[in-house]
């Protein structure tokens, strides 16, 4: 049982470690234009993400699929630009882009998988893989839908308290969050 708990911890910490940003920066651009109502969509999409992320892990794990790490460092921060980039062009949030962010989200779970691979492979024995990468997976569920919560939180505050236009919030976030994930395009651009 203690190894079950190890492997969610491991998950739950991956997202919620402060030195990789990443996770943090999508799941801002992700919930910022979005409020209490909309949960069962962000549920969605927090889900495909952890689903792309664990299909990622067990390829790159037992080397299906092998992708430079360069290539996959200089992406995350791509599909956090994407992500931003559909919050400042769809201001409506219709169901236009929603086919995109569905696929940005699992693209983005399948690069960012690919990422934590390599160090995947380093700390997890073949004969804990399967257990591991399950409970890995709950943990890192179990943090990102923690994360939307506090996002969806911060958003009511503001919004309903602090009386501040929802587009302009959504605008200046997602602002910020694209140019710092530009600057991390370019400095892990590959080529």
């Amino acid at each position: 049982m203690d190894l079950y708990w190890l492997y969610i911890k491991l998950g739950y910490e991956h997202v919620m470690d402060v030195n990789g940003l990443d996770h943090f920066y999508f799941l801002i651009a992700l919930t910022i234009p979005f409020q209490y109502r909309d949960w069962k969509k962000l549920l969605l999409w927090v889900s495909l993400f952890t689903l792309g992320h664990s299909l990622a892990l067990f390829f790159s794990y037992f080397e299906w699929i092998k992708i430079s790490s360069d290539i996959i460092e200089f992406l995350i921060p791509v599909t956090i630009s994407l992500t931003c980039l559909s919050v400042l062009i769809n201001k409506n949030h219709k169901s236009s882009l929603k086919i995109l962010v569905n696929l940005i989200t699992l693209f983005f779970g399948i690069i960012h998988g690919f990422g934590f691979g390599f160090y995947f492979l380093q700390i997890i024995s073949k004969e804990d893989a399967i257990v591991a990468l399950l409970n890995f997976a709950i943990g890192i569920e179990i943090a990102q839908l923690l994360t939307v919560l506090m996002i969806i939180m911060l958003n009511y505050f503001i919004v309903s308290f602090l009386k501040f236009n929802s587009r302009k919030w959504e605008i200046i976030i997602s602002g910020i969050i694209l140019f710092q994930a530009l600057r991390m395009s370019f400095d892990n651009f590959p080529f």
